[in-house]
């Protein structure tokens, strides 16, 4: 059959089943031929959870097939050795069996003789990198071979086949930054003819190899991730997420692609694939309602079928964003279900983020509070990494002051003395410290005096705050040292942009909690919020808006 007509038809088989009814029917045909037929049985018959059909191994017209590439290696065409080569690798076939042995020894003779093109040196090394133990050497004879020619005039695929080659050098511990820096400059001039798989390899290749001052070809390549958001595959768009994650990338046009993507195809991708986009959502502060609405339902009619990673994956960005979506009732129905039945298959730390993150929100996890608060369990918390640190026990602690004065009625264990957080200093990172220090200046020029406010005052209930008036019964101004005849505390919330989700005015989680929990204290909560402040030119303006904003039935009085 001639080759055009083959090709024709072979395309137009769906399954594996067809391919070898087909070849079954020819007497005869090319290497070339039969070599793309196992490709396109490779391409139906694997996915990424392995192959399909191992049966398919067994079958007569395919071990035929084998058997011809296995006893007539020599004779093969170049590109029917290496698309061989590459089609059995991805069919799983052992790669210490003499088939194919003898199909990576005579391409490996073929490349030392010098009898092999750029594209077939491509095919060879894309072949050994699949190999679960690549031979470190060949590859590096590839890169060397190819550095003859000019490096400028290297292929796409050619720039993505090295970067793919010195990932497994450097693990190795070899040194190739010098080749790294001229690949990364070639890599630049070629970003607008890559492919959406070229983008997330290349991409990924630089997280792998820590190529952090990289900068221009990053962001060349994160601003070209955006027109392939709808044509990555599940893989391809986890690399490039972790990508904007390591590399510190936000672009709006990125978020809005994502958006659209994740909209239409919530129901068929992949969880992994949903758990990173939450992640990078939750690390960038990015409060996409699309996003979160939709993650919402598809949690609501997958959570059975999900991992309890996955599970926390997808809840946990709501309680740190401070986000309930609409359908937040059957969400947080669906939430406590598989709790219920799962429990006991939850790692301790990820399951006490997983309800911290609900009581952010105000989802109360009462049913489950004590386990979490049970000898126990806190000593398995001890047991694993990251053990009993600051962090995990503040969060047990919140737990338990939103019981305490959120839920009256729960009757269970209270967490012990000894796991609960003395007050912390807030942390420096919380803090917008050219905005407190412009607060703490209008605050001075209104009460006159630095001793009527304390600022980042210790409280005996786990939070600090910001800044603290202390009123007495008529409503006068007490010097913040003063223990008695204390009727009002106010508690001023100064809040940067850091204490908000990325471009809006939505405070995060553990901010809302922490002015909810303040003013069930008994505090009179204040909250100053940057873009309120912003815009204020000078003291007196910022004097002015204090008075307003602290005390609102005397503004005005004195004007």
């Amino acid at each position: 059959m001639d080759e055009q007509l083959f090709f024709k038809k072979l395309n137009s088989l769906c399954t594996s089943k067809e391919i070898l009814y087909f070849l079954s029917s020819l007497e005869v045909m090319s290497d070339t031929m039969a070599s793309r037929a196992l490709q396109k049985i490779s391409e139906l018959e694997v996915d990424d959870n392995g192959l399909k059909n191992p049966g398919l191994l067994e079958n007569e017209v395919f071990r035929a097939l084998c058997f011809q590439f296995e006893f007539e290696s020599s004779k093969l065409s170049n590109t029917g050795l290496l698309n061989a080569l590459q089609a059995l690798i991805k069919l799983r076939i052992d790669p210490q069996s003499t088939l194919m042995t003898s199909l990576l020894s005579e391409s490996e003779k073929r490349f030392g003789r010098g009898q092999l093109t750029a594209e077939h040196l491509c095919a060879l090394g894309e072949s050994l990198l699949e190999l679960e133990s690549p031979s470190c050497a060949t590859l590096e004879q590839i890169v060397n071979h190819m550095q003859e020619k000019d490096i400028k005039s290297w292929s796409p695929r050619e720039i993505v086949m090295v970067y793919k080659i010195l990932e497994v050098t450097v693990r190795e511990g070899k040194q190739c930054q010098s080749l790294l820096n001229r690949l990364n400059g070639v890599a630049l001039r070629a970003v607008s003819q890559l492919s959406p798989n070229f983008v997330s390899v290349i991409l990924n290749s630089l997280v792998v190899l820590h190529q952090t001052r990289a900068v221009l070809l990053v962001t060349a390549l994160c601003k070209h991730s955006v027109q392939h958001v709808p044509y990555f595959t599940d893989h391809e768009l986890v690399n490039v997420l972790e990508a904007f994650l390591y590399f510190g990338q936000k672009m709006q046009n990125f978020t809005e692609a994502l958006e659209r993507h994740v909209l239409k195809s919530i129901h068929t991708m992949h969880p992994q694939t949903v758990s990173k986009v939450m992640q990078y959502c939750c690390k960038k502060m990015i409060l996409s309602k699309p996003i979160f609405d939709a993650v919402a339902e598809g949690f609501i009619s997958s959570a059975d079928r999900l991992t309890t990673d996955q599970i926390a994956a997808y809840i946990i960005p709501f309680g740190t964003l401070n986000y309930l979506p609409p359908s937040a009732s059957s969400l947080f129905g669906k939430l406590e279900t598989v709790l219920h039945t799962r429990l006991g298959h939850f790692q301790p730390h990820t399951l006490l983020n997983l309800l911290h993150s609900c009581v952010l929100i105000q989802r109360y996890p009462i049913n489950f509070l004590p386990k979490i608060f049970s000898p126990y369990f806190l000593q398995k918390l001890q047991a694993q990494p990251p053990g009993l640190n600051r962090v995990v026990m503040s969060q047990l602690t919140q737990l338990f002051l939103t019981v305490t004065l959120e839920c009256p009625f729960y009757e269970g264990p209270k967490l012990l003395s000894k796991y609960q957080v003395k007050p912390l200093p807030t942390p420096q990172s919380s803090l917008d410290v050219h905005l407190f220090k412009r607060v703490k200046t209008g605050l001075l020029d209104l009460l006159k005096k630095r001793i009527y406010f304390a600022s980042e005052v210790s409280t005996p209930y786990f939070y600090v705050v910001d800044i603290e008036i202390k009123l007495d019964e008529e409503g006068f101004v007490l010097p913040a040292a003063q223990l008695e005849e204390v009727h009002r505390r106010i508690a001023l919330c100064v809040d940067g942009q850091n204490r908000f989700c990325a471009h809006s005015h939505n405070l995060l989680g553990e901010e809302a909690i922490k002015q909810r929990h303040l003013q069930l204290l008994g505090y009179e909560v204040v909250q100053i919020p940057f873009f309120e402040i912003e815009s204020l030119q000078n003291t007196r303006k910022i004097a002015d808006y204090l008075h307003k904003k602290i005390f609102p039935c005397t503004y005005g009085l004195s004007n």
